[in-house]
């Protein structure tokens, strides 16, 4: 999967659980909780939609990797990498 491809997915999920964000222009490396007021309820539901269509784990310890749209999809990347290493 290509780095599009994958921020196609981050951006489509995070739609999905704030739906008031379809309409915005969300800059790649834009801070989505400082930037778009995105709380703490839709940042969760948004790692556990991501969990969901990828089967990526995403640690409570790795979420502040997760803060724009490009951080998100390259931490995606590289953990699917690593479960189709194992």
């Amino acid at each position: 999967m290509t780095r599009d491809e994958m921020t196609a997915i981050v951006r489509e999920e995070l739609t999905n659980v704030a739906p008031d964000l379809a309409d915005e222009t969300i800059p790649i490396d834009a801070d989505l909780r400082e930037e778009f007021d995105l709380d703490s309820m839709d940042f969760l539901n948004w790692i556990t939609a991501l969990h969901k269509r990828l089967g990526v784990d995403i640690p409570e310890l790795d979420y502040p990797q997760l803060t724009s749209l490009g951080a998100a999809a390259d931490y995606l990347l590289r953990a699917t990498d690593r479960t189709k290493s194992s």
